[in-house]
């Protein structure tokens, strides 16, 4: 089957015109009229990923982070470059699908909320559309300390931040979410009642501005995303039954997490 047929379906259910503007999405790498038999799901493209897709015969890399975010005037060979000129030289179709999959209904924040019980979520900063990126939703009350905990372990990390002053550990009851890299929109978690804000990479200043505008958060780094592989996954199969598609998918299997703490 072709490239095109798979990414079609894709784009149904996540249309790329939900994407927020100047976001790289769609095909970056390759054609998509080319014959697949397997395809990946990452959260990003590495080297350690494109070693993994040369090694396993992958025609198509589906990933949320696009290996080309900053605009390259050459390619001449460097570490850097030569993640894409193996794709290339391998014949590696690479599709992106960034905020899209952030800003659609049943997308990436909703799985977040689904795993973490948050319930009757809702939109936290409206996009394009009537869409929005981020959810915020009710959880049974618990404290911070021990939501932070429950993030911990269903994300499998090593160390989780709090952003609080000393050992403040208020009584958590409305959440607001968002994947990635979402400190600025904390205004909009703050004006619709949260009492916590998850997100990664959360500046310090900033972190200073919401404990003064009275919100405390929760980051858990920007490498929860990788989410998306299963739930991309997910997807892929249920539209393969459907289908009939004689393809195989994979997940990823090499970490890309340029994060680790000592204890």
């Amino acid at each position: 089957m072709k490239a095109s047929d798979i990414i079609e379906r894709y784009e149904a259910f996540c249309p790329p015109d939900l994407s927020l503007e100047g976001d790289s999405v769609g095909l970056q790498v390759g054609r998509l009229t080319k014959d697949v038999e397997r395809v990946m799901v990452t959260l990003d493209i590495r080297e350690q990923t494109v070693a993994e897709a040369i090694a396993c015969g992958v025609d198509l890399i589906i990933t949320k982070h696009a290996p080309i975010h900053k605009g390259l005037k050459d390619l001449v060979a460097s570490p850097q470059r030569d993640i894409v000129l193996s794709l290339v030289k391998h014949d590696i179709a690479v599709y992106v699908s960034h905020t899209n999959i952030d800003v659609v209904p049943g997308g990436l924040n909703d799985w977040f909320c689904q795993e973490l019980g948050i319930e009757e979520p809702r939109p936290l900063a409206e996009t394009k559309n009537g869409f929005g990126l981020g959810r915020i939703g009710h959880i049974q009350p618990q404290s911070l300390e021990a939501f932070a905990h429950k993030i911990k372990t269903v994300f499998g990390l090593d160390s989780i931040r709090l952003v609080r002053y000393g050992k403040a550990n208020p009584l958590i009851k409305t959440v607001a979410i968002c994947g990635g890299s979402g400190d600025k929109f904390y205004p909009q978690a703050r004006d619709k009642g949260a009492d916590v804000y998850v997100t990664g990479d959360i500046y310090y200043h900033t972190a200073h501005e919401m404990l003064t505008d009275g919100l405390v958060a929760i980051d858990p780094g920007h490498h929860i995303e990788v989410l998306f592989i299963d739930g991309v996954l997910r997807k892929l199969e249920e539209w393969k039954k459907q289908e009939g598609w004689s393809v195989s998918f994979l997940a990823s299997q090499r970490s890309t997490n340029p994060f680790s703490h000592l204890s």
